[in-house]
């Protein structure tokens, strides 16, 4: 194994699930964050009418704000919203998820360990999932963006990005393409996030490109091996969005090295999940392991 990447000295320790709230608790919370981080903007505007456009609202407003903590009583209050939205929205059993040699009838290799699941990543109870973050590795802080990177930080909740600026401030340069980290995952179902910078490709798909995706699958599945409580881990479409990678190649790859490092560590993990979220990206996966 390499050496093990600069992690978060917080990483062992335990978080506190808050407790679920009730419909009018929830209701009640969140107009009074929607408020708070309003006036914390310098904004004195009147809040959305409906609960719909309050949510959008407050997560466009995470999404812009800076790392930087907040008061005990507005981050108790934010993580027991967030956590009732993850429990309201349903939580899928990483453990439970049937093996492809089910879904499929794959005879890929390691076909026991290796599930496909369509959904959102963000409800999924693995023990790590990877994002597919910036090399600044702060989350996106375009409002409401549909990026995977965006969906994880606003379903985490702020202490992801404080975490990962705390990070990057201790490293000093951006993160390299194909290299990962590792932080807590606050108010998502599963324990860990894993954030690591795929290859953009502005322009023609090349051989560097191809190396620095398997490097992004292997250096996750290395960092992760090196956490004994990771007994399941899940993969995102990793540089298939905005960054340009063509999806079905990514695809490819990303099984290739999986499997591969699998054949080198065949008990390490119990699970190993693609997530796609798209038709499109399912039936790639579906016809590679199937």
């Amino acid at each position: 194994m390499p050496d093990a990447p600069f992690a978060c000295a917080t990483i062992s320790e335990p978080y506190i699930r808050p407790s679920v709230l009730s419909d009018s608790e929830r209701k009640e919370v969140l107009g009074s964050l929607l408020r708070y981080f309003l006036n914390e903007k310098g904004e004195d505007l009147d809040l959305p009418h409906s609960e719909t456009e309050q949510k959008k609202a407050l997560r466009a407003l995470l999404n812009i704000r800076p790392p930087k903590v907040l008061s005990e009583e507005i981050q108790k209050d934010l993580d027991g919203f967030l956590w009732t939205e993850r429990v309201n929205a349903g939580i899928i059993s990483a453990s439970e998820l049937p093996g492809i040699c089910e879904t499929l009838n794959s005879k890929v290799r390691h076909y026991n360990v290796i599930s496909l699941w369509k959904g959102d990543i963000t409800r999924i109870d693995s023990d790590a999932i990877v994002n597919a973050a910036n090399q600044q590795l702060l989350g996106c802080f375009s409002p409401l963006h549909s990026c995977i990177d965006n969906a994880i930080h606003s379903a985490a909740g702020i202490q992801l990005r404080f975490d990962c600026s705390q990070l990057m401030q201790q490293q000093k340069h951006p993160e390299q393409t194909g290299k990962v980290k590792i932080t807590r995952a606050y108010n998502l179902p599963s324990r860990f996030v894993l954030h690591t910078v795929g290859p953009v490709v502005s322009g023609h798909l090349n051989e560097q490109h191809r190396n620095q995706l398997a490097s992004c699958y292997t250096s996750c599945l290395n960092l992760a091996a090196q956490h004994e409580s990771i007994k399941t881990l899940t993969f995102c479409c990793i540089s298939t969005g905005v960054f340009g990678f063509p999806p079905g190649e990514a695809a490819a790859i990303a099984v290739h090295s999986v499997v591969q490092w699998l054949d080198h560590n065949p008990q390490r993990f119990s699970k190993i999940i693609f997530n796609v979220f798209t038709d499109r990206d399912y039936g790639l996966y579906e016809r590679i392991l199937g």
